[in-house]
């Protein structure tokens, strides 16, 4: 069974626990990113009803915690994810507040236009762009059967396995994470088409 990732404990508990694998300075712009994601991101909620940030926060642990990613740049990215696709906020205002390389991380994981067209683009994306679409999504399936649809379920699974599984290898522990998962949700498959 493959780690789950808990965003609901809170950025006060995972900045505590962080503390020793972060540093003050990594500290101080995740403190800064999250206050603007959840400016941002308001009231918004996840499919099962959870805050928004909580995903926010699931992707940023799995990186620090499972990936062991230490790079601030990564790391806010992983916070800022989706606040151009989910907000009005601009990419030029990611990129005036947070600097041109969270902005350009932030740009490959935006789904702008055809859904096909954006998974696949990602198999170009630079490394660290790819670690935070995997962290990404890894927060959303990794309790994919409390989504309320059941259809959803079954074609989110599909569409994992397809696209964003691929993406994984290479990286050790994320083709771990997923393999597990994909053989935990395999059922899935055989869900509403």
């Amino acid at each position: 069974m493959p780690r789950t990732f808990d965003g609901s404990v809170g950025w006060p508990a995972l900045r505590a626990r962080f503390a020793g694998a972060l540093g003050p300075d990594t500290l101080a712009a995740l403190d800064e990113a999250l206050a603007f994601a959840a400016e941002r991101h308001g009231d918004q909620r996840r499919p099962a009803g959870e805050p928004y940030v909580e995903h926010l926060l699931e992707a940023l642990e799995v990186l620090v915690d499972g990936v062991g990613e230490r790079d601030p740049d990564t790391l806010r990215a992983a916070v800022l994810h989706d606040v151009v696709e989910d907000t009005p906020t601009t990419l030029d205002e990611v990129r005036e507040r947070f600097g041109p390389r969270v902005a350009e991380l932030v740009g490959w994981v935006t789904k702008e236009g055809d859904r096909g067209a954006y998974l696949a683009a990602l198999r170009g994306a630079p490394d660290a762009a790819l670690a935070v679409k995997l962290a990404d999504r890894l927060s959303n399936v990794q309790r994919l059967r409390t989504h309320p649809r059941p259809a959803k379920r079954a074609s989110y699974y599909r569409e994992t396995v397809a696209t964003i599984v691929p993406l994984a290898a290479g990286r050790p522990w994320f083709e771990d994470w997923y393999r597990d998962w994909q053989a935990e949700h395999a059922d899935l498959d055989e869900g509403e088409r």
